[in-house]
């Protein structure tokens, strides 16, 4: 049973102009076309999206996704492979979610000292300003 673009689109939850935009670089199939040229889908098409716009949603780039993808279609060494990609992920979340508990932490810090500045003297001079500045500096050492 073949699938038009807005069928395979609803039953994959992913948009039409995503869906032509991953058969353009690769990651789907050029769908076959009717006489009209429009794209017909399969269902084996349905679920390569659904994989896709899930692995996307657990943050992974399309480039981890074309290898998820690749070992996948080659099959043998699938798991090896899959569990290597996930775990390189996972440390870079873990890096991710450090920096941005430090990101946090230095906005809480610029917005209490803002709070405190603009309570002492009006406000006449933003503290937040400042505070970036220096902060962008130092972060350049």
């Amino acid at each position: 049973m073949s699938l038009s673009i807005s069928h395979i689109a609803t039953a994959s939850g992913t948009n039409p102009p995503t869906i032509r935009y991953y058969e353009s670089i690769g990651l789907l199939a050029p769908a076959d076309r009717t006489s009209k040229g429009r794209r017909m889908y399969q269902r084996p098409d349905v679920e390569r999206l659904t994989f896709i716009r899930r692995a996307r949603g657990f943050g992974l780039s399309i480039q981890q996704v074309r290898e998820l993808l690749a070992a996948s279609d080659v099959g043998g060494a699938t798991c090896l492979a899959a569990a290597s990609l996930i775990e390189a992920h996972l440390v870079a979340l873990q890096k991710q979610r450090t920096e941005l508990r430090f990101l946090e932490s230095s906005l809480k810090s610029i917005l209490k000292r803002c709070a405190e500045t603009c309570a002492a003297d009006g406000g006449s001079e933003c503290s937040i300003i400042a505070d970036i500045s220096t902060s962008a500096d130092a972060s350049r050492r």
